[in-house]
């Protein structure tokens, strides 16, 4: 999908942690922020500052800084609290209206009003605007938006959805000012007007400078008097030159494997730079078109699935920056399980995959392109997609090959049909199994790969979003990923795990990487 879901899912300076944590309670924030300000650089493009269209990495961080959502995600924790809105909650039994009331005195950064009118305007933009790289197909399920006062927005659900109020606590639910957006279409001017703590000054091809909304009204606490955001476009070498050179305070998102290890390696020989690890949900996956004459055959599936080395990919290519991943719903994630593993093992098993082949009468080694994109899904796809072929052909089984192509050209032949075996990466909106589930195999799914389960579509994903209790649903998403495992329409590659590389004067990085994907610019500080 053109969603922020189809970002480039990177195994280093990635965003997220593990859904185990703990949150912390709301706090008011000041008004204006204090210390030094911080020069940041990231691999990563913002693709836009306007939140009906952008759905990256980079655009969703712009977001979080400078737009406020009625909800938000507490630091550590993944149950969203109120921001802009001074309560929320569902109105029925049935999870299908969800009411909320707004805080007194909410500001944009320009002084205008923020006001329920803003609430409903924003929503209704984004769904009417549509925008192909939007987030709009978050909200299938939004029917309205009623605003029965200035300070009170009613949600109708066109079905239930429990989950409701962590999507918009997300990006996506960012509140623009309906007096400087148009109703019908894009901002085009890279400038941007909400009401979070920063205020976007500049925007260029290769920075972003943002100042402190000294009209914000919120949870966050500002440790910063601003951030400079520097673009590296990819280059890798050019990010990790900065940082060590002292052109830049921290690294995110985009420094290879073996730059971290070798930054990790230098610690101790005074280059003053530090390197913060945590945990993930980004998730990489392989992806089969369920049309393919040769990738449709369940018995071909199966056979990669038996010979996929996991392990050894991690170790080879990712040098231990990700884990193996052996279900489609990530570790840390409720409801998690290992049905690949408990199905196709963990180590390879040639006898087993050819016993798949031969089951679908294929007696001759099977001839494959593995279609891949060189940056998108991080800068090391190209070289793992080379090391499964290798493992595949290794078997004397396959006679597989690696094509890699442009995203805007591999987006587009995905959804021709042209590729039988492509990469997909992952980084997930809200920390719940449902952003791992219905968003690849529900109606409309991102991965355009024709595979469908009434199953899942028509029982599963519809029964789990409605349950509130979200640890109830942990025997259903049980069942959901037994199924994906069985019919193989994806198989999942590896888990990431995050790291900030920061220099030893910055502080607060652990509280800008947890499992709500929140990058929060205020909490970093510089001594």
């Amino acid at each position: 999908m053109n969603m922020r879901n189809q970002w480039p899912v990177l195994p280093i300076v990635a965003g997220l942690a593990s859904g185990l944590l703990t949150g912390c309670g709301s706090e008011t924030g000041d008004s204006g922020g204090s210390g030094s300000s911080v020069v940041m650089g990231m691999s990563d493009d913002v693709l836009s500052t306007d939140p009906a269209s952008g759905y990256d990495p980079g655009s969703w961080l712009l977001f979080n800084n400078v737009f406020q959502s009625l909800l938000s995600f507490p630091k550590g924790g993944t149950e969203p609290e109120p921001e802009a809105a001074k309560e929320c909650a569902f109105a029925d039994t049935e999870t299908k209206v969800y009411k909320c009331t707004l805080q007194d005195g909410v500001k944009f950064s320009n002084g205008d009003a923020l006001t329920s009118k803003d609430v409903k305007f924003s929503f209704d933009r984004m769904l009417k605007i549509n925008d192909g790289a939007g987030p709009a197909i978050m909200f299938p399920m939004l029917g309205s938006v009623e605003t029965p006062d200035e300070k009170t927005v009613v949600f109708h659900l066109k079905y239930a959805d429990a989950t409701f109020p962590s999507k918009i606590a997300s990006g996506a639910g960012s509140i623009v000012d309906h007096q400087q957006y148009s109703a019908d279409g894009l901002r085009k001017d890279d400038q941007a007007v909400g009401s979070g703590p920063y205020k976007l000054d500049s925007f260029s091809k290769d920075k972003a400078v943002f100042s402190v909304n000294d009209s914000y009204q919120g949870t966050a606490k500002v440790q910063n008097s601003g951030v400079t955001l520097k673009f590296f476009h990819g280059d890798q070498a050019a990010l990790k030159n900065a940082l060590v050179s002292d052109q830049i305070d921290l690294a995110y998102r985009g420094l290879a494997a073996d730059d971290i290890a070798d930054i990790e390696n230098s610690a101790s020989t005074g280059l003053g730079i530090n390197v913060v690890e945590g945990s993930s949900a980004e998730v990489q996956h392989l992806v089969f078109n369920m049309d393919d004459p040769v990738a449709g055959k369940l018995g071909v599936r199966k056979a990669i699935a038996y010979l996929l080395d996991r392990e050894a990919l991690v170790d080879e290519v990712y040098e231990d920056t990700a884990t193996p991943l052996y279900s489609i719903i990530p570790a840390g994630i409720t409801g998690h399980n290992t049905s690949f593993f408990d199905t196709y093992g963990a180590r390879p098993s040639t006898s087993k995959a050819e016993a798949a082949l031969r089951s679908e009468g294929i007696t001759g080694k099977v001839k494959l392109t593995l279609w891949s994109t060189p940056s998108r899904y991080g800068p090391s796809t190209d070289a793992e997609f080379k090391a499964i072929a290798k493992q595949l052909n290794a078997s004397g089984l396959f006679d597989a090959a690696v094509k890699s192509v442009a995203f805007d050209q591999y987006e587009k032949d995905i959804a021709e049909g042209k590729y039988g075996v492509y990469v997909k990466g992952w980084v997930p909106d809200y920390p719940d199994p449902d952003n791992f589930t219905a968003p690849f195999f529900g109606k409309g799914n991102v991965l355009s790969n024709n595979f469908t389960n009434s199953t899942i579509t028509g029982q599963l994903i519809p029964k789990t979003a409605a349950e509130s209790d979200r640890s109830s649903t942990d025997a259903d998403y049980g069942k959901l990923q037994d199924l994906v495992a069985d019919e193989l329409p994806v198989i999942p590659i590896w888990q990431a795990k995050q790291y900030a590389v920061v220099r030893d004067n910055v502080y607060g990085l652990e509280y800008c990487l947890d499992a709500s994907t929140v990058f929060r610019f205020w909490e970093i500080s510089k001594g």
